[in-house]
């Protein structure tokens, strides 16, 4: 007798994902993956199942009356997997007091020492253990359990975590030739040519963002620099402009302009993400409320 072909959790995750967003580009997004990746996972679920478990229209995602009664039980599925990873940390990690976590590279040190302090002032004091990546091995590790909390720009969300915005700065405009700090608003900004990085610490990501949002073209230079201090470089070389937090900024001398729009200071957003169902969940909504309760209104 052949043996039945085990379902592959990524795509039950994935189907989740779908479920909650209604939307297989938000879905792949908040898991860091290409969306014909999550789509081809899902359509090897829906074959592996038997049938269908989404329609896809120009209104959006719906549910298939076979998704209907399918997609609930994935979710109590993978309800009982992670809580038995949960149990299974909890019961092999008591001893260990720490808090395991991830920083995108966009973190500045201020949001960092912030955290230290606060996890030092918890009920019981429990060491920090920092761990910096890029956006999608964060998110991997933290689903896989390998992270207790991350720190990352709030650029698209992660379906089933628990988040709080925990930090705000100002963007700048650094261009070549900039000699005062005038602030300059995004429709003018738009007309110069931005030097970007690759799409992996979010800043790539809340740029496009940011121009979409308003309806504006983003007009980039052909190359792509590796870090922010070669952004300033190519900037003074002339290549492009560049847009990056303050705290970025090699040195608050480098020249550079406050981003407006409508007379408005632009500013990134930066999120504390964490599992409900985490042994440390108590701690970490302390940590993040903590933090959190520090942001500018």
């Amino acid at each position: 007798m052949a043996v039945p072909e085990r379902l592959n959790v990524e795509g039950l995750r994935y189907a989740r994902a779908v479920a909650e967003t209604k939307s297989f580009s938000a879905a792949a997004r908040a898991y860091g993956v290409t969306q014909p990746a999550l789509s081809n996972g899902i359509a090897k679920l829906e074959e592996r199942l038997g049938d269908r478990l989404f329609d896809r229209s120009p209104r959006g995602v719906t549910r298939t009356a076979f998704g209907a009664r399918v997609l609930p039980l994935i979710a109590r599925a993978l309800e009982a997997l992670d809580a038995v990873t949960a149990e299974a940390r909890r019961l092999t990690e008591a001893g260990e007091r720490k808090i395991r976590m991830g920083l995108s590279p966009l973190i500045g040190s201020r949001l960092v020492a912030r955290a230290f302090s606060m996890v030092q002032n918890l009920p019981a004091p429990l060491d920090l253990v920092l761990r910096e990546a890029n956006l999608r091995e964060l998110r991997d590790c933290l689903t896989a359990g390998q992270l207790d909390i991350i720190l990352i720009p709030a650029v698209s969300a992660m379906p089933r975590f628990e988040r709080r915005v925990v930090d705000v700065e100002p963007m700048v405009v650094v261009s070549p030739g900039t000699a005062e700090a005038t602030p300059v608003e995004l429709e003018e900004a738009g007309k110069e040519s931005f030097i970007l990085v690759p799409d992996a610490c979010g800043l790539t990501t809340f740029t496009t963002q940011l121009f979409s949002a308003h309806e504006m073209p983003l007009r980039t230079y052909a190359g792509e620099a590796a870090t922010y201090q070669v952004l300033e470089d190519w900037t003074r070389l002339g290549l492009g402009s560049a847009m990056l937090p303050h705290s970025k900024l090699t040195s608050p001398d480098v020249p550079h302009r406050p981003l407006l729009h409508d007379g408005r200071q632009v500013r990134i957003s930066f999120e504390a993400v964490w599992s409900p169902d985490s042994p440390l969940a108590a701690d970490l909504l302390r940590l993040a409320d903590g933090l959190a309760a520090a942001v500018p209104r």
